[in-house]
């Protein structure tokens, strides 16, 4: 260590200028430092090999204990001094180890105890956390649920409703189809009262109708304009049969045209 780095040291420690500069002057005449001041040419950044070498400069200068361990401890930490003593360093300055020893391990133990609580907080900041993710979950859980039981009433009321649609399709088709086949009937009854390969025409109206012997002229007109209903061609209706029925309602109406 030079004069510049002694005296720097002690004025970082606290101690008055002047009493820095008798110190380093004391330390200079006993060889405990040589005086190299201000070259720059030092190739480390460490000025002390340790802290018991610390702790035997700063008592040897008169700074007391408490302030020696807070300087120490904040050299340590800036890289002034190269590692943490054993209170064992043989050197020209007389220590007392057992004062090096208590306050390395203070130092140990401060250390200890900061790392514990961090530890701690970065434990109790998980813990919130995992709550935080735990709460979220089940709030998820509990949405999930709800959609489900709603997704299942949907589907429930779809069945219905596919049902009844399945079944109103059914009595549509069977009714159609009922309807079909009465059409054909009638159409089949026109087709066997009217013999359709024959030219000549009967005046026999009534039983060509189908209707009571004792029916009216006006019944036999509303009987010939309901067939002509079913058979004409734009009802999908058989177009000989429409004409056939066509000639003898026009011969029935212009025989009986007071009707």
């Amino acid at each position: 260590m030079n004069t510049d780095q002694a005296f720097d040291l002690l004025k970082d420690a606290g101690v008055s200028e002047s009493s820095s500069i008798q110190t380093v002057r004391r330390w200079l005449r006993e060889g405990k430092i040589k005086y190299e001041g201000g070259n720059g040419n030092r190739k480390t950044g460490y000025i002390m090999d340790d802290t018991d070498q610390a702790f035997d400069l700063l008592k040897d200068a008169g700074v007391s204990e408490s302030s020696s361990i807070q300087t120490v401890r904040r050299w340590l930490r800036e890289g002034k001094i190269k590692y943490e003593g054993n209170g064992k360093r043989k050197s020209g300055y007389i220590i007392d180890d057992t004062a090096s020893r208590l306050a390395v391990n203070d130092f140990i133990d401060q250390n200890k105890d900061e790392i514990i609580h961090r530890l701690k907080l970065k434990i109790q900041a998980q813990e919130k956390h995992i709550e935080g993710i735990e709460e979220l979950n089940e709030t998820s859980k509990k949405i999930l649920i709800q959609q489900r039981d709603m997704f299942k009433k949907e589907v429930v009321i779809l069945k219905n409703e596919k049902s009844e649609l399945q079944k109103e399709t059914k009595d549509l088709l069977k009714e159609n189809i009922e309807l079909r086949n009465e059409l054909i009937k009638v159409k089949e009854n026109i087709r066997n009262n009217y013999n359709l390969s024959s030219t000549t025409h009967t005046n026999d109206y009534i039983k060509k109708l189908g209707l009571s012997k004792m029916a009216s002229n006006k019944e036999v007109l509303a009987g010939y304009k309901g067939l002509l209903k079913i058979t004409h061609p734009d009802h999908n209706g058989n177009a000989k049969v429409f004409h056939y029925i066509k000639t003898d309602y026009d011969i029935f109406r212009n025989s009986n045209r007071g009707i």
